[in-house]
């Protein structure tokens, strides 16, 4: 069958409702970016009157998801004066907005998460602070899955096959339709784990963990891992579920510094008192001891040696580990020195 061509009069027709939509919505999308610039122009002068650091982070969030939703913005109401604009828009709006809507509030999130990190950076109560930046960080983790998940849903509306779907994602208020079918139990179970760390706290951001005979300081803690970085710079990933289902050991779950202890054998025979004279005035020197606890006691006494423990404390486990190196070092080369012949050879 012949398929008709289009008169001169139709083709005349479509060039001029194609450049009247063009001029719409060039016009539309101008005077959109233009009001953009304008009031950013504006929140960047407040901004930078404002002696708090919290705005420009809000602002540089919130620049991008706002310029193109008030692009959207323009185009709808061009969509208003133009039938063509509005058979498009019609069809992309069902995307776009969810889109936008959805961009925003995770910026939003975003924003005022590191709003909350930056105060508390300047809170003085160290075990305050890291539980606060602990609890913002799972949060708005939280709160950005959700965000995503929802507008991920909002968008299959768009779509008339898929709607059925969208519907059921929505009943469900996102977080049923992961315990369906096996494979996505441990993905719920994980993001579970991650709500209850955040509101019970077995562990926070800094602490200092062995987990299965690995040490290191918590580095990050997401919905489904957490992230530990040991003293060598690796990075060990474990479960969440893991630090709820299993025992581990927190360094510093309480705050208050934390003791620790070096053996120093020597042969018996020589005076301690001395040794434990230059073991204190070693200690008090030492900038990493908190002055908490710091004694020499004979642990243990043998035929042909004798164990001094040197007990010390120290704010955590980084400055106990300096402090420790030190204060062997400190004695080894004391007892060289003063009484070479009370070094064991054997033990």
């Amino acid at each position: 069958m012949a398929v008709a061509m289009p008169t001169l009069g139709q083709l005349a027709g479509w060039s001029e409702a194609l450049t009247r939509a063009g001029i719409h919505g060039g016009i539309a999308v101008g005077a959109a970016l233009a009001v953009h610039l304008g009031l950013f122009m504006l929140l960047d002068r407040a901004a930078r009157l404002s002696s708090s650091t919290s705005d420009e982070l809000v602002f540089g969030r919130l620049r991008q998801p706002l310029r193109w939703a008030m692009v959207a913005v323009g185009i709808s109401l061009a969509a208003e004066a133009d039938p063509l604009i509005a058979r498009g828009w019609d069809v992309a709006a069902r995307f776009v907005q969810p889109a936008l809507m959805g961009w925003a509030a995770f910026a939003l999130v975003k924003a005022f998460a590191e709003v909350l990190d930056s105060h508390v950076d300047q809170s003085e109560d160290v075990m305050a602070a890291r539980s606060r930046r602990t609890r913002v960080a799972i949060f708005s983790r939280t709160l950005g899955f959700m965000i995503v998940f929802i507008t991920v849903a909002l968008m299959l509306f768009g779509i008339p096959g898929v709607r059925n779907v969208g519907v059921t994602l929505m009943a469900s208020a996102g977080f049923a339709t992961l315990a369906v079918g096996a494979a996505a139990q441990p993905a719920l179970k994980s993001l579970i784990a991650g709500i209850q760390i955040a509101l019970t706290e077995p562990i926070r951001l800094g602490d200092f963990v062995v987990v299965d005979g690995e040490s290191g300081r918590v580095e990050d803690i997401r919905l489904s891992y957490v992230v530990i970085r040991t003293n060598d710079e690796r990075r060990i990933i474990v479960p969440t579920a893991k630090f709820l289902d299993a025992s581990f050991q927190n360094w510093t779950r309480v705050g208050g510094g934390i003791t620790g202890s070096v053996v120093l054998p020597v042969r018996p025979g020589y005076a301690i008192q001395p040794i434990r004279e230059a073991y204190e005035a070693a200690l008090r020197a030492h900038p990493d001891w908190d002055q908490r606890t710091g004694q020499l006691q004979v642990s243990e006494a043998r035929v042909g040696s004798v164990e001094l423990k040197l007990v010390m404390s120290a704010l955590g486990p980084t400055e106990l580990a300096r402090l420790r190196f030190a204060m062997r070092e400190a004695m080894l080369d004391w007892l060289r020195e003063h009484c070479p012949e009370a070094l064991c050879t054997e033990v």
